[in-house]
């Protein structure tokens, strides 16, 4: 007999145990699933309640959400990364990798490159990394895919991780294509359906240091 091919797709198998965060209509969820071919070892979540959603993405998310219960993935709503480490349903999990793409603190009417809105989004970030780092089995990693051209790349990613004790493993390119099915939502009231451009765009992963200074959550 040969040997059994292994499921997964770029940096995720279906041997991990994953936490997604922050899920817009929950294609990047759905595609993981589709690779693996089952998403038992998934748990997937939504800052946004799913009538929210619904509203925001139309069918193409409802459609998403049935696909990955069908396949056995957990799928959570209103979950917000700066307590998900209190969630009654997250509280007594630990995963091997936590995945949050393109983060963003929400559309208040700042433009990016405005302070307030940098210091926002720093807010966010610095509150999931420490939640997320808690959340990890041994060996696990935090990784955020995120633009890293200006404004974005003011967020500072590594210093934010470095005070939950997080250092860079490394950092890679992170091509849409890889991912067939994943559209990435806007997620804002206004044109939340639409897409952004995806320029200068890296996933960032992180791991926990024992030598690292930390702050704890």
């Amino acid at each position: 007999m040969g040997k059994r091919k292994k499921r997964g797709m770029k940096h995720y198998k279906r041997s991990q145990k994953i936490l997604l965060v922050g899920e817009g209509d929950f294609s990047f969820s759905a595609c993981l699933a589709r690779a693996f071919g089952s998403a038992t070892n998934m748990v997937a979540t939504s800052l946004d309640s799913k009538a929210r959603l619904l509203t925001k993405y139309n069918r193409s998310c409802e459609q998403h959400l049935t696909e990955l219960k069908r396949r056995g993935c957990l799928v959570l709503h209103q979950v917000n990364v700066k307590d998900m480490k209190r969630h009654p349903k997250l509280k007594d999990m630990k995963f091997d990798v936590v995945i949050f793409n393109f983060p963003h603190a929400g559309h208040v009417g700042y433009n990016e490159s405005d302070y307030r809105l940098i210091k926002m989004h720093r807010d966010l970030i610095r509150a999931f990394f420490g939640n997320a780092s808690e959340m990890l089995l041994e060996g696990g990693e935090v990784h955020v895919t995120h633009r890293d051209d200006n404004p974005y790349r003011k967020w500072n990613l590594e210093e934010l991780a470095r005070e939950a004790g997080l250092v860079l493993k490394e950092k890679v390119i992170f091509r849409k294509e890889d991912y067939p099915g994943y559209s990435n939502k806007r997620g804002s009231d206004v044109r939340g359906n639409g897409t952004f451009p995806l320029k200068d765009t890296f996933t960032f992963k992180f791991y926990i240091s024992d030598d690292q200074d930390r702050y704890f959550w």
